[in-house]
Parts: structure tokens; sequence; C-alpha cells
């Protein structure tokens, strides 16, 4: 790599971790999941308390983890695959996500719209980032503008 240019040694492709970014992203999503299920169940009108929360809309909270674990997989390993980082992999990740939720209504036409609605909104979101994404150089001026730099320790001399 030692041949590249400077500007495609900074492009160069570093793989995702297809796993763990899964895991992160299912765990966040099921805490988003938790709490609508926890609003589902404050709103409804029931007899079954604070056990409604996972008996009664205990179902979204695995449905808010799979979506993210499946979109978060999907990115990433369509992302290695490719050796890319690029919109397709968010419309990849977010046809997986909206197939599953889809597929929650039990409905193959309903999958198949979610898949293309979510997958769309996601590609185009990343589109757009893309779009107006700044250089790694603008990003790095950004970061030393707003952080403050540690001051240098004055060194005395001793005579």
């Amino acid at each position: 790599m030692s041949g590249l240019p400077p500007q495609a040694l900074e492009d160069a492709f570093e793989p995702k971790p297809a796993l763990r970014n899964a895991a992160t992203v299912g765990l966040q999503a099921g805490i988003v999941g938790a709490f609508v299920s926890a609003v589902q169940n404050a709103l409804g009108s029931h007899s079954r308390g604070a056990a409604g929360f996972l008996t009664r809309s205990g179902g979204t909270i695995g449905t808010f983890a799979a979506m993210g674990a499946a979109f978060a997989f999907t990115e990433s390993a369509v992302a290695n695959q490719r050796e890319t980082n690029d919109a397709l992999n968010g419309i990849a990740g977010g046809c997986a996500a909206g197939f599953l939720a889809g597929l929650r209504t039990r409905s193959i036409p309903v999958a198949l719209g979610s898949c293309a609605v979510i997958g769309a909104a996601m590609g185009t979101f990343d589109y757009a980032g893309e779009i107006a994404g700044r250089s790694k150089e603008e990003k790095e001026e950004k970061r030393r503008k707003f952080f403050k730099s540690v001051p240098q320790p004055v060194h005395h001399a001793s005579e």
C-alpha cells in the first residue's frame, strides 16, 4: 500500500465487525423498544398492571432489537463483501430491517413493501450524508477548534 497516493490511503476500506455492530445496535434498538413498550403499556387500558409491559407489548422489544441487529449486520456484511462505504449498504440494511417489520404482520406483500420503503429511506439518508459530508481534514480542523488543547508545561532553567 505504500505505492498508493495519499488520497487513496485515506479512502481505503476498513472492514466492519458485523457481529459486534449487530449486537451493539440490537441492544440499543431493544432499549428503544422497551421504552416504546412501556409507553404502549401506560397508554393502554387493561387490567394487567405493570406486567403488561412484557405480556401485552413485550413483542415490541424483540421486534425493535431484531430490526436493529438485522440492519447493522446486513449493512456491515454488504460493506465488507463489496469493500466500499456507500448508500447501497444502507439500502440493503434498511431492506432487511423493513422485511422483518413486515413479517410481524404475517404478510409477504407488507414485508416487501416495508423492505422497499425503509431501504429507500436509509439509502437516501446515507446518500445525502455522502453529498454533504466533509473531508477528513475539515472534520479534524473543526475538532481542533472545538476542543481545548492541553497546555504544555513550562520548564524553568535551573542555574
